[in-house]
């Protein structure tokens, strides 16, 4: 039995070889387009592949049941930027935390802290990056504007941290990069909602 959005599809499991090429096929289907799927539930055991091509892995006489969750684009769109939200206080609290610290001659401490922050404002810009082209939001004004000014801070903040200027780049951190970290609190609430004017559009 196979169950897209608790709907029965008529497909069969023994018509795959395994659950990569069942899932392959299901998400061919049209009514699919635009959607993105959230959870795969085989035999009511959630799945999620542990490495590459798991899936390929699982013959279909092991399988009874599939069921799969999926999600609008625009609707998992406006959910992450629900979380990107969330990811920007992060990101201002980090950059106090770590300024604080190289002040204090913690070096250490904050250099595991600005690592992680450094992670986590490279994942923020590729998630951007993502959703603005995705949704065509390129001609945003202050959202390329935004983006402008924290790839720069970031690229400089590496640059001053590789010559281990702590206190300069405690004051970056705290009277720059924070003050555009901030900002983005806007261009999320914008970014949303172009998303939500972008999909009714569609």
């Amino acid at each position: 039995m196979i169950v897209i959005d608790g709907r029965e599809t008529g497909l069969s499991v023994n018509n795959f070889a395994n659950l990569e090429e069942l899932l392959v096929r299901v998400m061919e289907d049209e009514n699919l387009d635009n959607r993105m799927v959230t959870d795969v539930i085989v035999n009511k055991e959630p799945f999620s592949e542990i490495y590459p091509h798991q899936a390929e892995d699982i013959p279909s006489g092991e399988i009874e049941s599939v069921e799969i969750v999926t999600m609008a684009v625009p609707e998992m769109a406006v959910n992450i930027t629900r979380e990107l939200y969330k990811v920007v206080r992060l990101m201002a609290h980090g950059s106090r935390t770590v300024a604080d610290l190289f002040r204090q001659a913690d070096d250490a401490e904050a250099l595991e802290l600005y690592q992680d922050l450094l992670d986590v404002t490279r994942d923020f810009l590729g998630m951007i990056a993502v959703l603005r082209d995705e949704f065509g939001l390129r001609e945003s004004q202050e959202l390329n504007d935004s983006l402008e000014e924290i790839t720069s801070l970031f690229t400089e903040m590496i640059e001053v941290s590789e010559n281990e200027d702590w206190i300069l780049l405690a004051d970056l951190l705290e009277y720059e990069f924070l003050t555009a970290v901030e900002k983005w609190k806007g261009v999320i609430a914008q970014l949303r909602e172009d998303i939500r004017q972008k999909a009714k559009a569609a």
